[in-house]
């Protein structure tokens, strides 16, 4: 009979011990969740911002490379950066600053160099962000550069 009563008390504690498991998952999980999900948001923002970095990349390579043929002028280039960034669904191509500098000397001729500057916002990280740029108020766009030289054709 002492048998029985020594496993009653045994469920009993093992049923209060597993209530209060119940309450120390819910903490964790209080404490956890919100860091997996800036850690995830972290992940999208930084992926986002790492294509229309190449985005802008690549179009000034191309701005560049149609700067370096003969006969094509400053604003035929920025239409073309312009129209790369477009069908690079960038969110404000317009917002962008294109830079045309022609003739740059080089050891082996003179060569033409498109300059991008592209004003960039994170959806959910931007104060953040502010905080790691420095300097600028928060809200404040971060500017993104890119650009690109090529030797001009003779």
């Amino acid at each position: 009979m002492s048998n029985l009563h020594t496993n009653s008390s045994r469920v009993s504690t093992v049923t209060r011990t597993r209530d209060g498991e119940q309450g120390q998952a819910l903490i964790e999980m209080a404490i956890a969740l919100p860091l997996l999900l800036l850690v995830t948001m972290a992940a999208v923002e930084f992926g986002r911002a790492y294509q229309h970095w190449q985005v802008l990349t690549n179009a000034a390579r191309e701005g560049a490379r149609m700067a370096v043929l003969p006969g094509i002028t400053d604003a035929n280039v920025k239409d073309r950066v312009t129209t790369y960034m477009t069908s690079g669904q960038l969110s404000a191509p317009a917002a962008a600053t294109i830079t045309v500098t022609r003739n740059t000397a080089l050891a082996a001729g003179t060569a033409s160099t498109v300059v991008v500057d592209y004003p960039f916002t994170f959806i959910v990280l931007q104060p953040v962000a502010q905080l790691v740029a420095g300097g600028k108020p928060v809200g404040e766009p971060l500017t993104m550069r890119a650009s690109a030289m090529m030797r001009n054709e003779q």
